[in-house]
């Protein structure tokens, strides 16, 4: 092979795009590939989706309550969209939560109370585990329905801050109180509820 000869081939390799096979052909990328791509590009939307909703801020007096799906430690399988025209109190909370213990004895109090006028009281467990969970629910003899939030899907629905928090739904699914941290005393869980069935 001659010099020229040898600088020709070199030159001939050079000039042949990426992707293109030599025979000119342009080859398909791998399949494996093409499945980290769009797992990279899903992962991105749901994390622009998150960003979004923490930017929109916790779910305040006067929204549309989300709606939500939860199943009770006895297994049943409660809807907002089943409650529709009664009010509800929401209570987030978690066994391992001091503040929670706080305001235990006076929500199921106020259940009580409020439970025969057609209120409905949910709690929904916070990243918890079912034996500790239930330990609390026998400790302050909580009776109203409670169960685990799974995936912490309606934590993130309500776009809670912290646990405990509280939020009362009015018949029409607007919220018509929320309360972060504790309620101080029976009194004002009653008052919230007072609030939302004053037509």
């Amino acid at each position: 092979m001659t010099i020229h000869e040898d600088l020709t081939s070199g030159l001939a390799h050079e000039s042949v795009p990426a992707g293109v096979a030599a025979d000119g052909v342009r080859s398909r990328p791998a399949w494996g590939t093409v499945a980290i791509v769009l797992g990279v590009l899903a992962l991105l939307v749901i994390v622009g989706l998150s960003l979004i909703r923490s930017q929109e801020g916790p779910v305040a007096v006067g929204a549309t309550a989300p709606s939500f799906e939860l199943t009770t430690f006895d297994g049943e399988l409660l809807t907002l969209n089943q409650l529709e025209g009664r009010v509800v109190l929401v209570n987030f909370w978690a066994s391992w939560c001091l503040p929670c213990e706080d305001e235990a004895a006076e929500l199921e109090q106020a259940y009580r109370e409020y439970g025969p006028q057609g209120v409905v009281f949910l709690g929904v467990n916070y990243v918890d585990t079912e034996p500790e969970a239930m330990a609390y629910l026998d400790k302050f003899d909580i009776t109203y329905p409670n169960g685990p939030d799974l995936g912490t899907r309606i934590a993130q629905a309500f776009r809670i801050r912290g646990v405990p928090e509280t939020f009362v739904i009015g018949r029409d699914g607007m919220i018509t109180s929320v309360m972060k941290g504790p309620y101080p005393s029976l009194a004002a869980i009653e008052a919230a509820l007072q609030t939302a069935l004053t037509p």
